[in-house]
């Protein structure tokens, strides 16, 4: 491990930081598999991780020495610490439940054949109120439930039911703790990123850029069309507020003479002297 943390952090151009409180080894495990070409895991000790990067000349590698406490997990990559954030809130996956977790989603425990014999679980069932009967000897869930909503509590009793049911309603992602770029630090937030709100930013800026290069008749490829139109439009709108006659507008200008006559022509009949 001391001799990793000697040469990887100069190997690659980001060494990013995950806490592994929260984290089971099935997640770290899955991700090695998908990120194998891509990126580096060290598992450390923080006091040997201290001592083998203190030693290294290395820009901002001192202030993540401080950082180092508890059980911790080095990824080392040459992607952008953006990018690996990204990917790793794609690879969210569902867990089993322990006691005291927080569901992340509605546990639902749908109606089926357990395939369990008559016992102590049924009384499993009947505390977290599921409905139940007993046919051909085995246990069988007669209606879908809702033991627990989103961001409840789970219990031990449930937790061991969702175990041998197969429900998983935990939803695991692992985040950056930080992370180290060629000297520049960023923090767990500041590699927080809501691609779709991202996504729907710059297409928002796109729209308003057309719209004010239409208006500035400002020409591109993309807003010839609309200028032109908007051109044709406008010299339409003179030609018959001017009275000036073409044969795109002559229609609309007799059109509009012809309103003007009829409403003369009323006001002259409605029209008594004093």
């Amino acid at each position: 491990m001391y001799q990793q943390l000697q040469e990887l952090p100069k190997k690659y151009k980001v060494l990013a930081l995950v806490r592994m409180e929260k984290v089971r080894a099935s997640q770290i495990l899955s991700l090695r598999k998908k990120l194998k070409d891509e990126v580096e895991f060290v598992s450390i000790k923080d006091k040997v991780a201290q001592k083998a990067l203190a030693k290294l000349d290395v820009p901002g590698i001192k202030n993540i020495v401080e950082k180092l406490t508890g059980q911790c997990l080095f990824m080392f990559t040459n992607m952008s610490p953006f990018k690996l954030s990204v990917l790793l809130a794609k690879n969210k996956i569902m867990l089993g439940a322990r006691a005291g977790d927080i569901a992340s989603v509605d546990v639902v425990i749908p109606p089926k054949n357990t395939g369990f014999a008559p016992g102590p679980m049924l009384t499993d069932f009947k505390n977290a109120k599921v409905p139940t009967k007993i046919d051909q000897g085995t246990i069988w869930i007669t209606k879908e439930t809702i033991p627990v909503k989103k961001g409840g509590v789970i219990s031990e009793k449930l937790a061991g039911i969702l175990g041998k049911l197969d429900i998983k309603p935990i939803e695991a992602v692992i985040s950056l703790s930080l992370a180290l770029e060629e000297g520049v630090h960023f923090s767990e937030e500041d590699m927080v990123i809501d691609v779709e709100k991202f996504r729907d930013a710059i297409a928002s800026a796109h729209l308003e850029a057309i719209s004010l290069s239409i208006e500035a008749v400002y020409i591109t490829a993309e807003n010839i069309t609309q200028i032109l139109s908007k051109a044709a439009q406008s010299g339409r709108f003179v030609s018959i507020e001017s009275g000036y006659v073409t044969n795109d507008t002559k229609e609309q200008i007799l059109q509009k003479a012809y309103s003007q006559a009829l409403s003369v022509a009323k006001k002259a009949k409605d029209y008594k002297p004093a």
